[in-house]
């Protein structure tokens, strides 16, 4: 077996038929359900499983749920609308501004926001929270720097202690999982199972939320590299502006990418290198290939493993003690 820059692409057209055959049995025979339910938000990966699940099941029997709050992007709504309308299947919007506002989501989240810079007025400063840089980094721990924004761009960042990081984090996590609810809640109501739109990347290195997002019946593309998702969403026809999109978290007022917020470096790098080592290439031949430097494929791959490690207990099962 050989490594090169394509050794990650895939089949399309034998994946998308495999997944389609997969997710017919899985939702019909192990279920018992009737149809699907994505939660989309104008993401490339949401629209890749939105638009497998209309050519398993077909449109009528697929449900998009939009679910914003008030520090979603107002880009996502009109993408995940473009979505539905491409492949013809039925959406519905449910804000849930007030259902996270009424657990606290925002005063818990701006009240440790305040403890690092006192000045912060929701009304007039944005926030977000963003990781150190691979030259900061150098081989080091992940560190999470606090930005806040005035209203004029001016910036302000600062290291975020542990306690205020768990709490912002905790907080925002509202979110997530106030829309798994409302997924569950469709899906209930139309005996529809809930399908899951988490990829490789987000879930074996933990970027999700336990209970949130990352709850569902079925995870169909979270075998998928984020390139390979990309590949399946040309294939499938997903709309162009959407796979030009930038990722984004759209959790926090400020605008963020997943790069700053997690990974650090982009897919198209991250996802050969991990591939490489995968397959049991050594870092001189990955670096060579991809004409890299070995330090940061080093680097790079101890960072996805300590990220594998940490995260673990996301990807448990509850522990039974009987």
């Amino acid at each position: 077996m050989d490594f090169s820059m394509n050794s990650i692409f895939l089949d399309a057209n034998d994946e998308t038929e495999r997944l389609i055959a997969a997710l017919k049995d899985a939702v019909a025979f192990k279920l018992k359900k009737r149809g699907a339910v994505v939660g989309v938000s104008g993401g490339i990966d949401s629209s890749v499983v939105l638009a497998l699940c209309a050519k398993t099941f077909g449109p009528e029997k697929v449900l998009a749920v939009m679910m914003p709050e008030k520090d979603s992007s107002p880009e996502s709504k009109e993408l995940a609308t473009a979505l539905c309308e491409k492949f013809k299947v039925p959406y519905i919007l449910e804000d849930i501004t007030d259902a996270v506002n009424g657990f606290g989501c925002y005063h818990r989240r701006d009240e440790a926001v305040k403890r690092v810079f006192p000045e912060y007025d929701p009304k007039t400063y944005k926030m977000k929270i963003v990781l150190n840089s691979d030259k900061e980094a150098k081989g080091k721990l992940n560190l999470f720097y606090l930005t806040i924004i005035a209203q004029d761009g001016t910036q302000k960042s600062q290291r975020i202690p542990l306690a205020e990081y768990l709490q912002i984090v905790a907080a925002s996590n509202f979110k997530q999982r106030s829309r798994t609810n409302m997924l569950y809640y469709h899906a209930e109501a139309k005996n529809y199972a809930v399908i899951g739109t988490g990829n490789k990347n987000e879930h074996e290195q933990g970027f999700f939320v336990k209970y949130g997002d990352g709850g569902a019946d079925i995870k169909p593309i979270a075998h998928l590299f984020k390139t390979q998702v990309y590949q399946l969403a040309e294939f499938l026809g997903v709309p162009e502006e959407i796979i030009k999109r930038t990722p984004t978290t759209d959790t926090y007022s400020a605008e963020q990418t997943q790069e700053e917020f997690f990974y650090k470096m982009p897919f198209k790098i991250m996802d050969r290198i991990w591939d490489g080592w995968e397959k049991g290439f050594s870092s001189d031949v990955i670096a060579k290939v991809l004409g890299i430097p070995l330090a940061q494929v080093d680097v790079t791959i101890n960072d996805i493993k300590q990220k594998i490690q940490t995260t673990e207990y996301l990807r448990q099962e509850p522990i039974s003690l009987g």
